[in-house]
Order: C-alpha cells, then structure tokens, then sequence
C-alpha cells in the first residue's frame, strides 16, 4: 500500500508541475521546445537532483517511463487547454500547492529509505519539492521565487521535519499522507493569507 501511495502522489505532482512550468514559458514567449523544456524541468528536475545527491543512477525520473512521459503529455495539453487553463489561476495555486505537499512526502520518504538524519529528510523534502521551480525560473532569467517572495519553500522543510518522527513512531503510510496534507493546507493558507518572510533590509 505505501508503494501505492507513493505512486499515486509521484503521477499528481508531475502534471501539477508540468502544468505551471509550462504556463511559465507561455509567461516568456517560449516556442514549443520551451514549453516542454519548462514543464518538464518544473516536474521532474527536483527529483533528479535528490537522486543525485543520493547517488542514485540513473535517477529515478529518467528511469521509470511514465514520470518523463507524464510530463511532456501534460506541457502539450497544456498547449492545446492553455485558454482555459489560463482562466484558472486560483485551482492553479492550489493545484501547485497540491504538487508541492506531494513531492515534499515523496522526497522525503526516499530520503529516510537511505538512511538520513532529520536535517537530511528536512533538506532532501524541500530539495524534491522546490528544486523543479528553481531549475524553471534560472531557465527563464529569473531569481528563484523561493528566495526572494512568498511562503514556499518553508512549509517544504517544516514538512521533512514533520515526516521524521511521523515515519518512525507512526509508520510510512500515516507519514506521506499527513506530510502531504500538512505541506499542502499550509501553502493554500499561505497563498490565502499572503505571507511571507521577513525581507532583510540594510540600513545605509
């Protein structure tokens, strides 16, 4: 059942992902290739990178056929919806948010498979979970979101900090499922509420 699980969240967060990185390259004026460049890098780069870091080759996202094919099938229905798409700005937000508690579960739950302490579950989550979005906005000439705006990355850490304990006292199972709902409510509350961190501001 937790392989299950697992699974299921993967294929939910890859067209969540896939879905806005391609709206981003509409954003810029990309061609085609850049649609699917954006969108795929948006779902699956955060994934690779974890693999990476863990020594996993190849990486999980560039082995198993369906997570790559998901990604390019839903940046191209993208293309084709992309008008009504665009008119859905907020299930969009929420659909991202979706994404985000997705991946920070998975990344986490991957991370604790290879034997990490808290910090390293914590960093893995949020490098899963935000590192397709960071790897999008470099693309598209732009400072990462997660380091100058909005409440994003944070409920991705806070998430790994959550799965740690949850995994071991309660089992994997109940940890991605609460992860998942914890990240996700958090960031739709966020978004709801506009927070955002405190900006550093130097006095001359």
């Amino acid at each position: 059942m937790l392989q299950d699980i697992i699974y299921a969240l993967n294929l939910i967060g890859i067209v969540s992902f896939s879905i806005s990185g391609s709206l981003k390259a509409f954003d810029k004026g990309l061609d085609l290739l850049g649609v699917l460049v954006l969108g795929f890098s948006t779902a699956l780069a955060g994934g690779i990178i974890r693999d990476v870091l863990l020594g996993v080759y190849p990486p999980t996202n560039l082995r198993v056929m369906e997570y790559p094919l998901l990604a390019i099938i839903s940046s191209i229905l993208t293309v084709f919806f992309y008008r009504y798409i665009e008119n859905l700005s907020k299930a969009l937000l929420i659909a991202d948010a979706i994404g985000l508690g997705t991946f920070t579960a998975t990344g986490a739950e991957i991370a604790v498979g290879h034997g990490l302490n808290i910090i390293g579950v914590a960093i893995l989550a949020s490098v899963t979970a935000v590192g397709g979005g960071v790897i999008r906005d470099l693309l598209s000439n732009e400072v990462p979101i997660i380091l100058k705006r909005d409440f994003y990355a944070t409920p991705t850490i806070l998430g790994g900090l959550l799965f740690y304990p949850s995994y071991y006292y309660l089992g994997g199972s109940y940890a991605l499922v609460s992860t998942f709902i914890f990240v996700t409510v958090l960031r739709i509350i966020a978004l709801l509420r506009k927070w955002e961190l405190p900006k550093i501001r130097l006095n001359h």
